[in-house]
């Protein structure tokens, strides 16, 4: 019987989870989230944690961090933690700790998925130990890769929602100009992304392609402008904020196809991120798909790989447990 701790880690939330493993069964012993601006350090969240939960102190512990880690090391983006492997294993009396990028930790959990997890937008067969990528619009773009080491996947976790934005339209192009002007360099994630939302339809609005509504502009000065857009557009209620999603959904659909013709993921493409689940109809109808496909004489390739959505908000969480867990096995 062995026990970890999985964390993931973010700027305003963590999300805690304490596993048991008897044999090949893995029970959850107890899970909690907390506000992470109310504590000093990781390791006062931790201790309280497991204060609650009782028991036999785990083994082997995996954090999620929203941020770069380097070298077992790690200074969060919007806190002032500084995290360290091993000055937490000491602090924590738990023997094993690792710190891993919160995007690594999406690939991770990708393994564990289970059937309900999942919305299948391209029904085909899944290559065993071929490469699996996986992109996630959210606060940021994350893309990681899965690749097959002999024994199981390891994550590459790479930076390629900081590429440039590559517009395909005249309307992308006067996309890409718009932005360019705020902020000289546009990446792909300056539109696909929560933010990337906004700035669209701030595009549209100002180049006059539809009129902008009082009643949004009021509720944006309020609520997530992003939320709301999304949310007029899915029920029809606003004819800018649908032109905003549907834009949004078709620059998602090609970098999704642009990261596949760049790994050739035979063992599928999903969609992460806390941006998919919300949208899942405008996903689903289509226009993600079309310009997943349109890449000239190479649609026939994209149209052999499978390509699925992911429900699951805790992937991350999902992830980081997997890894301490093979931390044991290591």
């Amino acid at each position: 019987m062995t026990r970890i701790i999985a964390g993931d880690i973010g700027g305003t939330k963590t999300l805690l989870r304490l596993e048991q493993k008897t044999g090949s069964e893995r029970q959850t012993l107890g899970e909690s989230l907390y506000v992470s601006a109310n504590y000093a350090h990781l390791n006062d969240i931790v201790a309280d944690f497991l204060h609650q939960v009782g028991g036999e102190r785990p083994q082997a512990a995996c954090f999620a961090i929203a941020g770069p880690v380097v070298s077992g090391t790690s200074q969060l983006t919007n806190l002032s933690w500084y995290l360290e492997e091993h000055q937490m294993s000491k602090a924590l009396e738990i023997p094993q700790v690792r710190l891993i990028n919160d995007f690594a930790a999406v690939g991770y959990g990708i393994l564990a998925l289970q059937p309900e997890d999942q919305v299948i937008l391209q029904d085909q067969p899944r290559v065993a130990k071929a490469p699996i990528a996986v992109i996630g619009a959210g606060t940021g773009l994350g893309q990681a890769l899965l690749i097959w080491q002999g024994q199981d996947y390891d994550v590459l976790a790479i930076e390629g929602g900081h590429s440039d934005y590559a517009p395909r339209t005249d309307l992308e192009i006067g996309l890409l100009q718009y932005l360019r002007r705020r902020h000289h360099r546009v990446s792909v994630e300056r539109v696909v992304s929560g933010q990337g939302i906004y700035a669209i339809y701030e595009y549209l609005r100002d180049t006059q392609v539809a009129p902008e509504s009082a009643d949004i502009k009021a509720r944006m000065a309020e609520q997530d402008p992003a939320a709301v857009i999304t949310q007029a557009a899915l029920a029809g209620l606003d004819p800018l904020c649908q032109k905003t999603l549907n834009l949004f959904v078709s620059a998602y659909g090609a970098e999704a196809g642009n990261l596949a013709l760049k790994s050739l993921p035979y063992g599928g493409v999903y969609i992460a991120g806390g941006i998919a689940p919300k949208i899942l109809p405008s996903l689903q109808d289509g226009c993600f798909m079309d310009s997943f496909m349109d890449k000239g004489r190479l649609n026939t390739l994209l149209a052999t790989l499978r390509v699925t959505i992911i429900l699951n908000s805790k992937l991350g969480l999902i992830g980081a447990a997997l890894y301490a867990h093979r931390l044991l096995k290591s």
